[in-house]
């Protein structure tokens, strides 16, 4: 493991400077996002164990999801709130070498988790005839693991070039965007974009044969089968799961992409809207519990169910 551009601590470390509202402002976001990551990814887990509706071949991609974004909230997301405390970083380099590392694989196996998602309701949707072969439970436990297989061997390389570095703007072990240009554009492509490309291209085609089959049986108010409705709602939901992770996440990647290709932008870059990109960011982690909650009946009733159980203990 190089440690190679770790930092430890030094006075330009500390954020001083930053009035106490703006620190205030930071811990109180970091607190929510870190309470409601660990609640509302613990209680998707549960209620896919629990319910039996819930437990599909789709839905492991879900697991696999919630289990990235507790990933951050039990290791990084703490580390950052102690260097807000201390107003810099005093944890020495391998607490943040292994901060940056988690953070940067629980991001990356979430982008590709949710691709998995994506594919996952295309060929549900698109191609049912040969859905159940391609995504038997066998097939699709070996696709997590590909996943998380291929967000471990993206991360690695960090280590190794010195690019995880602590940022004393966002009190954060993370990836420096100014270590290599052709490097940070690689990332952006690759861990992003890339993967970007791909699910708006399988919802994209998910929306057209919505559309198509919509206009076919709505003159017989006839439907494929009982599964379709429950296929659609299913498909909006992680549409809506897609769409808040590019929202979150965009303005961070497009922010390290302009600075790869144009490196003098990394100083004309307000500091209020880098550190607002990487704290929306982060926030991104507590979203999707509260989505499953919101739109599906199956969820927000386990959900139910689980916390009445809990206050029935206490």
């Amino acid at each position: 493991m190089a440690l190679q551009g770790a930092p430890t601590h030094s006075p330009e470390d500390d954020n001083d400077d930053y009035p106490t509202w703006m620190v205030s402002t930071l811990t109180t976001i970091l607190v929510v996002t870190i309470s409601g990551d660990i609640l509302g990814n613990l209680l998707v887990i549960t209620s896919i164990c629990r319910n039996k509706n819930l437990r599909k071949a789709g839905n492991t991609f879900v697991v696999s999801l919630a289990v990235a974004d507790l990933l951050v909230a039990c290791y990084p997301y703490p580390l950052v709130l102690l260097a807000i405390f201390n107003r810099g970083w005093r944890l020495g380099p391998i607490h943040c070498q292994l901060s940056g590392f988690f953070m940067g694989l629980s991001v990356i196996s979430s982008v590709f988790n949710i691709t998995g998602i994506a594919v996952n309701r295309y060929c549900y949707i698109c191609h049912r005839g040969s859905y159940s072969r391609v995504f038997s439970n066998t097939s699709t436990v070996l696709y997590i693991g590909l996943v998380w297989t291929l967000a471990l061997a993206a991360i690695l390389p960090n280590l190794f070039v010195g690019s995880l570095r602590y940022d004393p703007r966002v009190f954060s072990c993370t990836f420096s965007q100014s270590v290599s240009s052709l490097y940070t554009i690689a990332v952006v492509f690759i861990h992003f974009f890339l993967p970007i490309t791909v699910v708006s291209f399988c919802y994209l085609r998910i929306w057209i044969t919505v559309l198509i089959v919509h206009d076919r049986v709505k003159p017989a108010r006839n439907l494929q089968d009982h599964a379709w409705p429950h296929s659609i709602h299913s498909f909006i939901t992680m549409f809506i799961v897609f769409v808040l992770f590019a929202v979150c996440w965009g303005p961070l990647n497009i922010i390290g992409l302009l600075v790869a290709f144009h490196p003098p932008l990394a100083d004309a870059i307000p500091r209020w809207l880098f550190v607002a990109s990487y704290f929306m960011a982060y926030f991104n982690s507590c979203l999707n519990a509260v989505v499953y909650g919101a739109l599906n009946k199956n969820f927000r009733r386990e959900y139910k169910k689980i916390m009445l159980s809990i206050f029935q203990l206490t």
